[in-house]
């Protein structure tokens, strides 16, 4: 018969002290840290990825460090399959080849993925551990409005664009694409779906995905392409969620700023939708190309007032064009010369050309004086960028001055 083993009274408390600190002590969840060997197949395995790209030096970075762990164990009481929702790190000065890659310029940068691909906007919200954990259940809830009648479509917002898909049922493959490229897209879009015999009427010829442009008069698009298609799918639904010409506002100037490519305004008033239709048409018509290179925009007159004043206009001179190209604003001619042909376009090659600059500091190139006329030296200083102060706050970031230091 084993002796009994008796404890004393301290190490019996003791004991008892651990024994309760083991079982009421949550268990933290350890951030993945991403490398160039993982960081692939870590991203494509996850639904919802939050990556935090940060410097060690970075006062900022240090700050967010807690916050994030404590978030991500909030998240992953509720989502503890491991590919549910990932939260991960990079560190970028180990990992300069990955802050490449994905174009960081501050610290730190959180940035959503989900499958793999990385959503365009980031998260810019408040940094504390409730507003992380709202973000992520935000991002996991469906994005798509089942329908349950189809008279539901007559109430549909007609400000938003909508995408509607018509599928026989719900557990398919046509379905799966549609769902994906709704998590990808939700921002951009309303998505909605209808199946069975609710969507039967609509199923001419079997599952099918409508776009309802903004407008009561606009007509619906429908797409044609192969639904198990996710790349012809995501493409034709992007063009039509995300407009050639966005409109710019406080809220999403700092994500335009960020995507790095000069402005191409339109100042109009908001009841203005003639002026708006008349630059969309002309964008579309003359500056396709130049999409990649150039950000079409445009701004309510009365909100970006500021702006206006630093090139010498009011309201009151609405419609105006200008290009803010980050480190001066440049003025087109009278908003009339927008139909002339070749016009809009030649005032965007003006600018990748460096005329507007050499133009703005010193009078008219050579070329453009007239026969027998004297070509004058005329210093002019053009108004410095305005938009350039919706970029990231330095209250917030460490922001990096050149993105050649990555």
């Amino acid at each position: 018969m084993n002796p009994a083993l008796f404890l004393s009274l301290p190490d019996l408390r003791c004991s008892l002290l651990l024994l309760v600190t083991w079982v009421f002590t949550p268990v933290t969840t350890e951030i993945t840290s991403l490398d160039t060997e993982n960081i692939d197949e870590i991203l494509n395995n996850a639904d919802v990825a939050l990556v935090n790209f940060y410097a060690d030096w970075c006062r900022f970075s240090q700050m967010l460090h807690p916050i994030f762990e404590e978030a991500s164990d909030v998240i992953k009481e509720e989502f503890p399959n491991e590919n549910q929702v990932v939260f991960a790190r990079v560190d970028c000065d180990q990992h300069s080849d990955i802050a490449q890659r994905y174009r960081i310029s501050k610290y730190p940068t959180l940035k959503l993925f989900r499958n793999g691909m990385m959503m365009k906007r980031e998260y810019r919200g408040q940094r504390s551990v409730k507003a992380l954990a709202d973000y992520i259940r935000q991002q996991k809830s469906d994005p798509i409005q089942e329908i349950r009648d189809l008279a539901e479509i007559t109430t549909l917002d007609r400000s938003k664009r909508n995408i509607i898909g018509y599928f026989e049922q719900k557990d398919s493959d046509n379905y799966r694409v549609f769902e994906r490229v709704a998590n990808i897209l939700h921002d951009d879009c309303a998505f909605l779906s209808a199946f069975g015999d609710v969507s039967k009427p609509e199923r001419y010829s079997g599952d099918n995905i409508i776009y309802k442009p903004p407008g009561h008069s606009a007509p619906d698009m429908v797409y044609l392409g192969a639904m198990t298609n996710f790349d012809v799918t995501y493409n034709w639904i992007q063009d039509k969620c995300v407009p050639l010409v966005r409109e710019i506002t406080f809220e999403n100037g700092e994500e335009l700023t960020e995507e790095g490519l000069p402005f191409l305004i339109l100042f109009h008033m908001k009841e203005d939708t003639e002026s708006l239709e008349i630059f969309q048409n002309e964008v579309a018509r003359q500056l396709i190309s130049e999409k990649g290179t150039i950000n079409f925009l445009h701004a309510d007159c009365d909100k970006f007032r500021h702006p206006l004043l630093h090139i010498q206009k009011t309201p009151a001179d609405c419609p105006v064009i200008a290009i803010d190209s980050f480190r001066h604003m440049y003025v087109f001619g009278d908003f009339k010369d927008v139909l002339i042909p070749g016009k809009l376009k030649q005032f965007v090659f003006d600018l990748h050309s460096g005329k507007l600059h050499r133009e703005f500091h010193h009078g008219p190139d050579p070329t453009d004086t007239a026969p027998g006329e004297q070509a004058q030296d005329v210093a002019s200083s053009p108004p410095e960028s305005s938009f350039q102060k919706l970029a990231p706050s330095e209250y917030r970031y460490t922001l990096l001055r050149d993105r050649d230091e990555l």
